[in-house]
């Protein structure tokens, strides 16, 4: 992957996301409704504080990796919005699940459900991990799983895009993940971190299966 969103990178480019969805009839955004955005103290982990000028250079970095853009409304204010659908193609459930990483940092699954209500309603766990396995299994990788963290029981997932809150040395890929469960100089918690995203992938394997099956039945 190239060269990682900077945190300031990464926060314009979620708020675009999230305001698209939550907002869509404020839509495109102003540089001044951007700015508000950045700088939200509810739901924006760590809170931030930033001027029109760091936006503005944000956004002139996002228009080079072709993930947002001055969007040609016909206005005398000059408004902004992200591309990620045409660079990703994203479900919906991927992009909410993508925007609340890049907005509050590594979360559990548990987290992210109750968190993307606004813009994906999950049905339980298992569709969360679903979609974070197709995540971390896009070519590279915009998810990984981390080691889980002494006294804690669940396991936290980070996004790839940016270099503000992913710990890359420490995040395991799905791809990896049976492999890196298997090396015994990986700790116990990372290797069952390992198996945990394993185990959300065999879980949508099987739902797959079965949906196929029910299908077959119908006829």
């Amino acid at each position: 992957m190239e060269e990682k969103l900077t945190p300031v990178e990464a926060r314009v480019l979620g708020c675009l996301v999230e305001k698209e969805i939550t907002t869509p009839e404020y839509y495109p955004l102003s540089l001044n409704a951007l700015v508000n955005a950045c700088n939200q103290k509810s739901n924006r982990d760590p809170v931030m504080t930033l001027d029109e000028d760091s936006v503005r250079q944000a956004l002139r970095s996002l228009s080079d990796r072709f993930y947002a853009r001055s969007a040609g409304t016909g206005g005398r204010v000059a408004k902004f919005e992200h591309r990620l659908q045409e660079t990703f193609n994203f479900h919906r459930h991927e992009i909410a699940l993508l925007c609340v990483l890049l907005l509050r940092g590594p979360q559990t699954p548990g987290e992210l459900r109750t968190r993307t209500e606004r813009m994906y309603a999950f049905d339980d766990l298992d569709s969360v991990h679903s979609a974070l396995n197709l995540l971390m299994k896009r070519q590279p990788a915009l998810v990984a799983v981390l080691p889980r963290q002494p006294g804690t029981k669940e396991v936290r997932y980070t996004e790839l895009l940016s270099a503000g809150h992913s710990d890359s040395s420490a995040a395991i890929h799905s791809q990896d993940a049976t492999d890196a469960a298997r090396t015994p100089s990986l700790n116990d918690s990372t290797r069952l971190a390992a198996l945990e995203a394993e185990l959300a992938s065999l879980r949508q394997e099987v739902a797959l299966l079965r949906q196929e099956i029910d299908a077959l039945r119908s006829r």
